[in-house]
């Protein structure tokens, strides 16, 4: 049994199910989860990896420039 560090629900996860460095979602809050330690199982919230969207952004600012 686990914690969720955002909303401190327990949750049922089988040590032998998983390894050190999964991710998973809490059934409450639905915050994405990495597994960081098995004995004992901890769980701490997961990295975003969203990177591209703001590469995405920084293209649109680049149409905002006008020749003159």
């Amino acid at each position: 049994m686990a914690t969720c560090p955002e909303c401190d629900a327990e949750i049922e996860v089988d040590e032998f199910d998983v390894d050190k460095g999964d991710q998973l979602s809490c059934p409450d809050c639905g915050t994405n989860l990495e597994v960081t330690s098995l004995s004992p199982l901890e769980l701490d919230l997961a990295s975003d990896d969203e990177d591209d969207e703001d590469d995405d952004d920084d293209l649109d600012d680049d149409d905002d420039v006008e020749d003159e």
